[in-house]
């Protein structure tokens, strides 16, 4: 009973991934505005901390204590929620794979208890990847990847997540509205 419950709970943690600048959290956000529980990017948060109080943990200073923060705050995320204990849809703007994803592209080594946390703090199955798309793409002062940087990032995520046996959906480049739409009539709910 205990196991069946874990899996309802855990097939109902939804990831949705992609490069930056792809409208991911616009979508989190109409998502969160209809009434479903999200879970923040957490690098995002870690960028302006490490900036606020001039913390070294940046992906333009120090790429290891960057992605060990995000790690951290990853798993620390994902506890909360599953302890939580909700059988309700939750998604994730990101997932611990995409700092797995991160730190293979910047050559940093995954600890073992990295690849434990990943292998073992499981998502639905289903993860739905943004592709990247010019037409909305902007940097700012916390996202400073480059289209070039963005494309590779899109297709080393899609790698990663695929790489641990999860089945990556992408979200057509569509409205907002049809974007949410289509997340709807994929998941199981």
């Amino acid at each position: 009973m205990f196991i069946e419950k874990e899996n309802r709970m855990t097939n109902q943690l939804y990831i949705i991934t992609g490069g930056p600048g792809v409208g991911k959290t616009t979508l989190l956000d109409k998502l969160k505005r209809e009434g479903f529980l999200t879970a923040p990017e957490e690098a995002r948060r870690i960028i302006k901390e490490e900036m606020m109080t001039n913390g070294d943990g940046l992906p333009w200073k120090n790429k290891e204590r960057y992605a060990a923060l995000m790690f951290e705050a990853s798993v620390e995320t994902y506890k909360k929620i599953k302890n939580a204990g909700t059988s309700e849809p939750v998604f994730f703007d990101r997932g611990l794979l995409d700092t797995i994803c991160y730190m293979s592209m910047e050559n940093i080594p995954v600890l073992q208890k990295q690849e434990a946390a990943a292998q073992d703090l499981l998502y639905n199955k289903k993860v739905f990847i943004l592709p990247p798309w010019k037409e909305i793409y902007e940097t700012d002062s916390e996202r400073k990847q480059n289209w070039n940087e963005a494309l590779f990032t899109f297709d080393k995520m899609n790698e990663t997540y695929l790489k641990y046996d999860y089945t990556v959906i992408e979200v057509p480049k569509d409205t907002l509205q049809n974007r949410y739409l289509f997340i709807l009539n994929q998941i199981d709910h």
